[in-house]
């Protein structure tokens, strides 16, 4: 006997509610555009340009100290933070163009050298080193890789569906990312490459569910040809729920544990992953399905399936 955690038919009605979820995503689209256009990102190196480096000692070192004899040796900006445990340090130190950056390296290590004894010697485990053109060309390589994940998204959904579809769902997958970019603006979490890779995991997340929703309105209209399409929006959208919270919750469940358990240095990403589950889940039902209502999608139109 198998056991039901949701009810086999539910009846919420999803489009009668439509407009309290379109207010809420334009009062928090607005205030993501506001946080961005305001605070700013908190780029990282990879899009700034800088030094990255991990140390680990025997024994734990005091941060505060550290960043206080950095800041006063004349560095850019510098931020210090510990990588799972308080032995493991990493350095982010952005520098300007006339800057040398082995130059650089040479003296953070003279510093940080007097910060320890021959007891307690530092192990560079990592150093890296991104130079302002390089980040400027992931910058633009990040925005192409996510406008070409928008355009293959609409194309692929076009061609199964109808454009209705597709414009649905990429309205729901622009949402998403504004809402991860807004995340990022809030949260101060470093907005590097990884956060360009949170965001493409999401909007693939939230494709896939729009695409289970729209599979089975498609259904719908060929078995319900003469049912409005308020009602048959309403209907398809009860009968995916049970596996859209099925499938969200199994995935928050995943991110919640990196974000707990991960540590410091996928903080960010699983952040904004158990962040955007929650929003890729409401925007496939509040965004990408209430939106064919408004685009003139008509139950005729899918009374016969597509030619292969």
């Amino acid at each position: 006997m198998s056991i039901r955690l949701f009810p086999e038919k539910t009846h919420f009605d999803f489009m009668g509610n439509r407009w309290v979820g379109f207010g809420l995503s334009i009062v928090l689209t607005l205030f993501s555009l506001g946080i961005m256009f305001t605070k700013g990102l908190n780029l990282g190196i990879d899009f700034t340009g800088g030094i990255l480096m991990e140390i680990h000692t025997e024994k734990p070192l005091e941060l505060a100290s550290m960043r206080e004899v950095l800041n006063h040796q004349g560095f850019g900006e510098i931020s210090l933070q510990n990588t799972g445990n308080a032995s493991d340090i990493m350095i982010r130190i952005q520098v300007s163009k006339d800057d040398e950056q082995s130059k650089v390296t040479a003296k953070v290590k003279d510093v940080l050298a007097t910060q320890t004894t021959a007891e307690n010697p530092i192990d560079y485990r990592k150093i890296d080193y991104v130079g302002p053109t390089v980040g400027q060309e992931l910058i633009q390589a990040g925005v192409w890789a996510v406008l070409s994940s928008f355009a293959a998204i609409m194309l692929y959904v076009w061609f199964r569906f109808e454009w209705q579809y597709g414009v649905g769902a990429i309205l729901a997958l622009i949402h998403d990312s504004i809402m991860i970019i807004g995340f990022f603006a809030v949260t101060r979490f470093e907005f590097g490459l990884t956060a360009i890779a949170a965001i493409l995991t999401i909007v693939g997340y939230s494709i896939n569910d729009s695409v289970v929703i729209y599979d089975r309105i498609r259904e719908n209209m060929r078995r319900f040809k003469k049912m409005e399409v308020f009602e048959l929006l309403n209907v398809s959208v009860n009968e995916t729920l049970s596996r859209t919270i099925l499938t969200s919750t199994t995935t928050l469940l995943a991110s919640l544990a990196l974000a707990i358990f991960g540590g410091e240095v996928i903080r960010g990403f699983s952040c904004a992953m158990v962040f955007g589950v929650v929003i890729g889940t409401y925007s496939s039902i509040y965004i990408s399905a209430p939106a064919l209502m408004y685009l003139n999608i008509r139950p005729q139109a899918a009374a016969e399936p597509k030619a292969a």
